[in-house]
């Protein structure tokens, strides 16, 4: 049977420098880890992304280019009074990433405000998650999204995927991040959460201390993202075999988690078990920041 997997956010215009100025790209981490996700499935495999876009001719373009990649975007709004967020990247010599924001008029910042985008979600088996999603909803927007999800889950037709991707500048407070986070872990069947971004916001000592305190509440499924040092599983009775080969270089992090999680979620559709899972989203990554962008093109991260 063909699984239907739903990815929810916010996609943005990505402005990036090169030889002979800035390039215009899209993307979005939510967004980013579709596209890697549906590169790896069979033509037949149905992603869809979720979200609200403008009318305007950006927003045109990051729809163009989710149609290119195969995304169904049957389950895209388009807002006329809103426009498509954009953010521009900077990297260092190490790869690593700084950003600058425009997206206080982002259209997808209206999600899940009515009726038809939260009935989407009885149409999905997987629903996939961030902490950015969440970030960028109200309070109302997030309560109303939670009750939705819980009831489905409830009847048994719906899974949660959840990765923290905490960005502190986009929350009303460090207390509102940790409950809002907390309450999404104790809706989620897969979790994929990074050891930095649960250390920095709930103060956890060490990596030991982040995987007690998510199996407390309750989460048995998914895998714990440690960057160039590989996963290890939230379940504790799997053990991992086989070592996690660094990246022969590394030119851009931007999305490192975002592709780790297209790879893993696209294994987990074909039935892999979760050591292959997190092996095929950890080989991805390593090729995916070895290249400039969130996306690489096609022929490079699959």
């Amino acid at each position: 049977m063909t699984m239907q997997i739903t990815f929810a956010g916010e996609v943005m215009g990505e402005l990036r420098r090169n030889d002979t100025g800035y390039a215009l790209g899209f993307a979005g981490d939510t967004f980013n880890a579709a596209v890697y996700c549906k590169r790896l499935l069979a033509s037949g495999e149905r992603v869809s992304y979720l979200t609200r876009v403008g009318t305007d001719p950006m927003s045109q373009g990051a729809l163009d280019t989710a149609k290119a990649e195969g995304l169904d975007t049957s389950t895209i709004q388009r807002d006329t009074r809103f426009n498509l967020g954009l953010y521009a990247v900077a990297t260092d010599a190490n790869g690593e990433r700084s950003f600058s924001y425009w997206r206080d008029q982002s259209a997808a910042r209206q999600l899940f405000s009515d009726l038809a985008e939260l009935d989407a979600l009885s149409q999905t088996d997987l629903l996939c998650l961030s902490g950015i999603t969440l970030a960028i909803l109200t309070p109302q927007q997030r309560d109303a999204l939670f009750q939705r999800i819980a009831e489905l889950r409830s009847a048994g037709t719906l899974r949660l995927i959840f990765d923290d991707n905490y960005r502190s500048a986009l929350w009303e407070s460090r207390e509102v991040a940790q409950q809002v986070m907390t309450q999404a872990w104790r809706l989620t069947d897969i979790a994929l959460p990074s050891v930095d971004d649960e250390m920095a916001l709930f103060g956890d000592a060490d990596e030991a201390a982040v995987l007690a305190r998510l199996r407390g509440l309750g989460l048995a499924e998914g895998a714990l993202k440690r960057a160039a040092s590989g996963p290890v599983p939230i379940n504790p009775n799997i053990q991992i075999s086989a070592p996690y080969p660094a990246a022969e270089r590394v030119v851009d992090t931007t999305a490192a988690g975002d592709s780790f999680n297209g790879g893993f979620l696209a294994a987990l559709i074909q039935g892999a078990p979760t050591h292959a899972c997190m092996m095929q989203g950890h080989m991805l990554a390593r090729e995916v920041v070895g290249h400039p962008g969130a996306i690489v093109p096609k022929g490079k991260g699959n």
